[in-house]
């Protein structure tokens, strides 16, 4: 197995606060990680009180890029639906000059109906269209060169004479798509993204969407290789079976299926699975941890999981 990136993936909507991301955001850049990912929801999903409330990504993304020096900062998945495409642009382009070039982008259609009406937002019945003209909106804004002017006559936005600023501090900010559909989902990765995501999906739903990905990518006249092919899962690690119980009751779920549709158990089965994710064309791995407050987690997967993967 080749060397993997280990990026920690957060769901702040379950309930966290600031500070809270900001200590887990600290231990993912000294313990070594990639990046700190984060979700963009902005109401709990399933039991728990979602206290002390939801949190928006962009916003704490801008703080941590303040905070922290070394680590890549992005969503999985800002929803579409929640932001008008050339004010995402700006508030994108903006942190990234906030971090010195650190931000990637992760763009979906959005989903979560339920939050949309607790919140009072829009959801449209035709997302997906949607998404497709905001990446070409959000792409053609930044990749339009100072001194020249953006337009856009799309069937749901229009922008006249935008003067397509402010611009990222990196020449070119890492977008990425993801999801399981056949058709749609690969086409517009071919496109647009410089990485696809497979999320909580197995080993073999996920080479099968990576092939798909790799012949839109060539029929669109791009290499396979041009994408960076990626996973998120739950992590649940324990350096024995106690501790891998117990982590995994503080969030809910059970060893079994955790070990089933996650990467659970000991370090040894946790590397083996990623490298099955590995074979499957995977070269970065989104961890999902649920609870916040365990940084002795972190700490374990650091120096006995990433320590493996080179």
């Amino acid at each position: 197995m080749g060397a993997m990136d280990l990026r920690i993936f957060t769901e702040p909507q379950q309930g966290a606060t600031y500070d809270t991301l900001l200590t887990v955001a600290k231990a993912t850049e000294d313990l070594g990680f990639d990046a700190f990912f984060r979700s963009d929801h902005y109401l709990r999903m399933g039991s728990g009180d979602g206290l002390p409330g939801p949190s928006d990504a962009w916003i704490t993304l801008a703080g941590l890029a303040r905070e922290t020096r070394r680590i890549r900062l992005g969503t999985l998945m800002t929803a579409a639906t929640f932001r008008l495409p050339g004010v995402l642009a700006i508030q994108v382009a903006q942190v990234d000059q906030m971090s010195g070039g650190r931000v990637e982008l992760g763009l979906g259609a959005g989903w979560f109906e339920e939050e949309h009406r607790a919140y009072g937002i829009p959801f449209p019945k035709e997302k997906f269209a949607r998404l497709e003209e905001q990446l070409a909106i959000v792409t053609g804004l930044w990749q339009t060169p100072v001194g020249e002017t953006f337009g856009y006559d799309g069937a749901h936005y229009q922008l006249v004479d935008s003067p397509a600023l402010p611009k990222p501090a990196q020449s070119k900010v890492p977008v990425l798509i993801g999801g399981q559909g056949a058709t749609r989902t690969p086409r517009l990765a071919a496109q647009y993204a410089d990485e696809f995501n497979m999320p909580f999906a197995s080993v073999e739903d996920s080479e099968r969407q990576f092939g798909r990905v790799r012949d839109a990518a060539e029929a669109a006249g791009r290499k396979g290789d041009d994408l960076v092919y990626s996973n998120a899962l739950v992590a649940c690690v324990g350096k024995d079976d106690a501790e891998v119980a117990r982590r995994a009751a503080a969030i809910g779920r059970e060893v079994e299926e955790l070990k089933e549709n996650g990467l659970a158990g000991s370090p040894a089965e946790v590397v083996d699975k990623i490298g099955r994710y590995a074979q499957a064309g995977a070269s970065r791995m989104y961890l999902q941890m649920l609870d916040l407050q365990d940084l002795d987690h972190l700490e374990l997967i650091s120096s006995q999981v990433q320590a493996q993967l080179g």
